[in-house]
């Protein structure tokens, strides 16, 4: 099989898909993983900046059909290269729209399609991932709470929902994202910095969070590994 599709939705603005998105590039790189990053926030693509010198990025356009055309050809040309697509807020409305292109393809393509699906504490998370799941029947579908806003037991909408049921009866797991301070996630953005490069060349406070938070983040998304997300 084909390396997999990992797309970091949430179709909400503030969810941390940024951060996320870049922490599975930097885990996927420490895994000795080939990466084409596809950057769909195409008005402010934070993850682009971040890694356009590391890996090979693109900027695509998911909110039209040519987007998903060409996404979908990208990844039909590299079988031997994990692609990570970083989602924009307002793309479930090209989801919905375009996102059976993807869908459709994925046994010609010979790849699973990984979805880790950011959330905050608030409902609207909730019921853009139920769109989603109606737009996208294929592959894994895994939520992350991202842990900035409170702990596991503060995501109650989620954490008690039919929505949440559903999901890991389907095989999805709900994961917990670590917080990352935000002098250091600050930094990241505004300097436009790899995970890597960051690890190197910030203040050494800086660098020891940082260092604490890569530990986190591989031990919050290894499970995507031990399901069959990666080769």
């Amino acid at each position: 099989m084909a390396h997999p599709i990992y797309l970091v939705g949430g179709s909400k603005g503030g969810v941390g898909k940024s951060l996320v998105s870049m922490a599975l590039v930097d885990l996927l790189l420490a895994r000795g993983e080939r990466i084409l990053l596809i950057e769909s926030d195409t008005g402010n693509p934070d993850v682009w900046k971040a890694y356009h010198e590391t890996v090979e990025a693109v900027l695509l356009n998911l909110d039209e059909a040519a987007g998903w055309i060409e996404l979908v050809n990208l990844c039909h040309a590299q079988p031997d290269v994990a692609v990570v697509i970083n989602t924009a807020a307002r793309n479930n409305k090209g989801v919905t729209a375009y996102g059976e292109t993807l869908n459709g393809t994925l046994a010609e393509l010979d790849r699973t399609l990984v979805t880790l699906w950011v959330i905050n504490r608030q409902r609207d998370s909730l019921e853009l991932l139920k769109e989603y799941m109606e737009a996208i029947g294929g592959g894994e579908l895994h939520v992350v709470r991202n842990t900035h806003f409170g702990e596991q037991a503060k995501f109650e909408l989620y954490n008690g929902s039919k929505l949440r049921t559903l999901l890991e009866e389907r095989g999805g797991r709900s994961l917990n994202f670590p917080d990352l301070a935000d002098r250091v996630s600050d930094d990241l953005y505004s300097n436009r910095m790899s995970i890597a490069s960051a690890a190197v060349e910030m203040p050494i406070g800086n660098r020891a969070e940082l260092a604490r938070w890569r530990t986190e983040v591989k031990k919050a998304l290894s499970p995507l590994f031990a399901a069959g997300g990666s080769r």
